[in-house]
């Protein structure tokens, strides 16, 4: 076989290579288009599905509330006085909507501002961590050499104590 007929079949396949990697690129973005469309739709229907059953329910609350107005009223009063359940549960509404109130402003304010303060407290190690790699490595270097024609600065200190320790240990 020609040198001519193996790089003319060689840029065919690499060619050939070159568009099925496209066609499996395409395929693959057109599934996950699918796959999140499918499960955008599935959310927006639970998400309907649940507003329509927290309308159900508040309407509930809402009898819920007038009944225990009157029963209340009953309790403490057969007169003509009905108001006082009333007022009485109006005053327990209150009360809960402050302490929901109290325990929102809470959330809110512990979860302000939205910063990652975990992601950047450890980009912060990494970092740090790999500045260290490379200062111990330079550090090892510059401390065989120095080993080789210096004596420790402790008796007890190891040969390869590096002067960049030994100002760290001078600083604290």
């Amino acid at each position: 076989m020609a040198p001519d007929q193996r790089d003319h079949k060689l840029a065919e396949a690499i060619q050939e290579v070159t568009t099925r990697a496209q066609l499996l690129v395409q395929e693959e973005i057109a599934l996950a288009k699918a796959e999140l469309t499918e499960k955008v739709t599935k959310l927006v229907k639970g998400a309907v599905v649940g507003i329509v059953a927290g309308v159900f329910a508040l309407l509930a609350l809402l009898y819920l509330l007038d009944a225990a107005a009157w029963g209340l009223w009953q309790l403490i009063d057969d007169g003509n006085n009905f108001w006082l359940g009333f007022l009485i549960v109006a005053v327990v509404l209150l009360v809960l909507g402050a302490i929901a109130g109290l325990l929102a402003y809470r959330f809110v304010k512990g979860g302000t501002p939205p910063t990652p303060t975990m992601a950047i407290e450890e980009g912060k190690l990494i970092r740090q961590t790999i500045s260290s790699s490379k200062a111990s490595s330079s550090s090892r270097v510059a401390a065989t050499v120095s080993a080789s024609s210096a004596t420790p600065a402790a008796p007890d200190a190891p040969a390869s104590y590096s002067a960049q320790q030994r100002q760290k240990e001078e600083a604290t």
